[in-house]
């Protein structure tokens, strides 16, 4: 993968060999990212509610806005208020729609991370304390068989 800069965003693009600082450094993204990802473009909807909240989301967006309001208010209509204000709050359905669509995706992409990084946590502390007591009776028999007389607990002999 090879990064090229086109205008103010950054698109990536398949290179036919990687650079040697990409070859050095794995890829390592999260289980959960690589499956919301591939969930994101299996689906048309989910793509173009992505494209729209990319746009909505620049100021590119709120500069064209800026633009076309004002050209509107100037040169569009004598009177241009009640349609301007139709046209506008419908845009702010619309668009506050997309916005809870974002925040939807980004809450349950949140919790399925959360809920993996928990399971493997749990794991991993179900195997350190594995590991713990294989060690701790790996311990304790080594001290039995080179210390004379002491117990395979671990515990110091008695002294008479």
């Amino acid at each position: 993968m090879a990064r090229e800069r086109r205008g103010r965003s950054e698109t990536i693009t398949n290179a036919a060999a990687p650079t040697d600082a990409q070859a050095r450094r794995p890829n390592l993204q999260h289980p959960i990212v690589v499956q919301h990802a591939t969930q994101r473009s299996a689906s048309l909807q989910l793509r173009l509610a992505d494209k729209i909240t990319r746009v909505a989301g620049s100021m590119r967006f709120v500069y064209f806005h800026i633009v076309a309001f004002a050209a509107w208010m100037l040169f569009g209509e004598s009177n241009p208020w009640p349609t301007l204000t139709l046209a506008v709050s419908l845009e702010a359905i619309f668009l506050s729609t997309f916005v809870m669509i974002g925040q939807n995706r980004q809450a349950e992409f949140q919790q399925a991370k959360a809920d993996h990084d928990f399971a493997t946590e749990a794991q991993e502390l179900r195997d350190n304390t594995d590991l713990t007591r294989a060690v701790h009776a790996l311990t304790a028999e080594i001290h039995r068989q080179i210390v004379p007389g002491s117990s395979a607990s671990g515990a110091p002999p008695e002294k008479p």
